[in-house]
Parts: C-alpha cells; sequence; structure tokens
C-alpha cells in the first residue's frame, strides 16, 4: 500500500509540473506575424503556391505557418507553377528570395506569380517572381 502512494504521489506531482510547463504567463509571449505558403492561390490570376526551403539563410522543412518576430524576414522559395503554358526547361526552375516586413497581429501568404506577359523558352527564369499575394488581420503570439 506504501508504494501504491509514493507512486501515486510521483504520478501526481510530474503532471502538475508538466502542465505548469505547458502553462505558458503573459510574459513568456511576444508579438508575432505569421507567413503563409499553405492557402491555394487563384491559379485564373497566373498565382501559384511556392515551397520554401530556407528562412532567413537556414534550411527548413516547409509547413503551412512561419510564426516570426517583427522585421524583415527572407524566404527562400521554389515556385509550383503546374501552367500548360510554361515552356522553359527544368534545369531553368530555380529557387528565388523573397523578403518579408513583417507586422504583429498580420498574415501574409505568399505565392509565386507566373509572368505571362511574354513567351519564356529555354533557361530563361524571368518566367516567375515570389510575391505576397494577400494581407490580413491574424492575432499571432509565440512563446520567447
Amino acid at each position: 500500500m506504501q508504494f501504491y502512494s509514493s507512486w501515486r504521489a510521483l504520478l501526481v506531482a510530474g503532471a502538475a509540473l508538466a502542465i505548469q510547463g505547458c502553462a505558458s504567463s503573459p510574459d513568456d509571449m511576444v508579438e508575432c506575424g505569421t507567413v503563409s505558403s499553405y492557402v491555394e492561390p487563384d491559379n485564373s490570376a497566373n498565382l501559384y503556391r511556392v515551397v520554401v526551403t530556407h528562412l532567413d539563410g537556414e534550411p527548413v522543412i516547409s509547413r503551412p505557418n512561419y510564426l516570426l518576430s517583427p522585421g524583415e524576414h527572407t524566404f527562400t522559395v521554389a515556385e509550383l507553377i503546374n501552367s500548360p503554358d510554361l515552356k522553359v526547361s527544368l534545369s531553368a526552375r530555380k529557387v528565388k528570395m523573397l523578403s518579408v516586413n513583417v507586422v504583429a497581429e498580420q498574415q501574409y501568404h505568399i505565392a509565386a506569380k507566373f509572368n505571362t506577359d511574354k513567351i519564356y523558352i529555354g533557361q530563361n527564369q524571368g518566367y516567375w517572381q515570389p510575391i505576397v499575394w494577400q494581407t490580413e488581420f491574424h492575432q499571432c503570439e509565440m512563446k520567447r
């Protein structure tokens, strides 16, 4: 019986510490903005999804949202343009950089803008550019 009550006390104490560790006080939270690449942009407006490969020069595993401190952040992105009008070679399909000036409580949706103003063939990399295609209010808090 003594073993059972000691074990139970340890379990309760461990659970209390785990819950306390999950709880964040307001002092532990900081304002942030969100950069997102998961929303499918309007392909009829020549906008396509991108995959993030690097954030501020560091390699990342692409994810739908990036919670970031306010300020300038640089994304390295690869386009996912699946238009039949795209005629450039695969070797011309290179990553590009996009700088986003993140403001607290804002969400920035990023995409690849397919430039259809002229025909791009061969190695021409001017066929697309990364852009912020939509900005909206979005409540955001993250741990320090």
